[in-house]
């Protein structure tokens, strides 16, 4: 982080500075979910970790850029930065083509190609490219995401879904592009790569227990504690389309169980269990999940995280106070 912070620093660009320095700052908590994919290998693994880092980092200073000109155009080839990351054969792009400031100083190229020669020490990568693309590729849904227009932004996430994820898991639209616009499919397989004996069988039963449930739960519960902020800015909320508030804590309750449940079926379950509970409780830990009009629900969500996510809560919590993320 210090290494990405120094380099961010001197980004000639005043605003794609700024953003940079935001996704280091405020966004820290994305950035230890997914060093924290690290433990899932039987022996410390500093590649591997920086590799994990440096795609989260690409994913948050993407979201925060693409803000800036919420076009389609420029939506898309920015994130084309997260497909050209997990893949050493391709050639970086000319990512800021649509985008009103282009001066990075190479700060996302750098990113790009660190996460390329990652990709490239991991001994079973070859077994997960086809995989890891595909699922890298769904995060063009980010593109969308930052449509000014609702009506247009809800009209393209529907045509995405539809086009994109045929076989829906019984998912609604809006459920689908959260999904797709979380990196935890990606970072699952990157970490099963450090095996040397992986198949093909691993591959899939891993990416089936990660798409889409865990994913869900990690940007439902960010847009569940971001609700009442977004209200007030305008910003896009994926919990706002749930019919009501009960509706909305019965779907997260049982997704969040759900994706417990396929976490633990998979080998050495236990730590991809840790995984889930660490999310849920990071997430359920901000101020605004436990605000006086949100306690109880949060109170509920958390429940069905088990266990293990009640201990880990009061534990995050510190976290924040320490990290000073206790709002961010």
């Amino acid at each position: 982080m210090a290494r990405w912070r120094a380099l961010a620093e001197r980004i000639p660009s005043g605003p794609i500075r700024d953003d940079a320095l935001h996704a280091l700052g405020a966004k820290r908590t994305h950035a230890d979910g997914a060093a924290l994919f690290s433990t899932l290998v039987d022996k410390r693994n500093g590649s591997l970790l920086r590799l994990l880092v440096a795609y989260e980092l690409i994913l948050d200073f993407l979201d925060n850029v693409s803000e800036r000109h919420r076009t389609e155009a420029n939506g898309r080839e920015l994130h084309l930065a997260l497909i050209d990351a997990v893949d050493p054969r391709r050639t970086p792009s000319d990512y800021y083509r649509h985008h009103p400031w282009k001066q990075d100083g190479g700060y996302l190229r750098a990113l790009v190609e660190s996460c390329q020669a990652g990709c490239s020490r991991l001994p079973s990568f070859a077994r997960i490219r086809s995989a890891v693309l595909i699922e890298a590729g769904r995060t063009q849904v980010l593109a969308l995401n930052h449509i000014t227009d609702p009506t247009e932004r809800d009209a393209a996430l529907r045509k995405w879904a539809a086009e994109e994820c045929p076989d829906d898991h019984g998912l609604a639209w809006y459920e689908l592009g959260g999904a797709a616009s979380a990196s935890l499919v990606v970072l699952a397989l990157l970490t099963l790569a450090t095996r040397g004996d992986l198949t093909a069988e691993d591959v899939e039963r891993t990416r089936a227990a990660y798409w889409p449930w865990m994913s869900l739960v990690a940007v439902m519960l960010d847009s569940y504690a971001d609700q009442m902020e977004d209200a007030v800015s305008g910003d896009h909320s994926y919990v706002a389309h749930y019919p009501n508030r009960d509706a909305m804590i019965d779907r997260l309750s049982e997704c969040i169980a759900t994706a417990s449940r396929r976490a633990l079926s998979l080998p050495a379950g236990q730590r991809h269990a840790v995984v889930v509970a660490s999310m849920v409780a990071m997430y359920l830990s901000k101020d605004s999940a436990r605000s006086t009009s949100l306690i109880a629900d949060t109170r509920t969500l958390v429940g069905a995280g088990g266990s293990l996510a009640r201990l880990l809560l009061p534990m995050l919590r510190l976290w924040r106070i320490a990290y000073s993320h206790r709002a961010a």
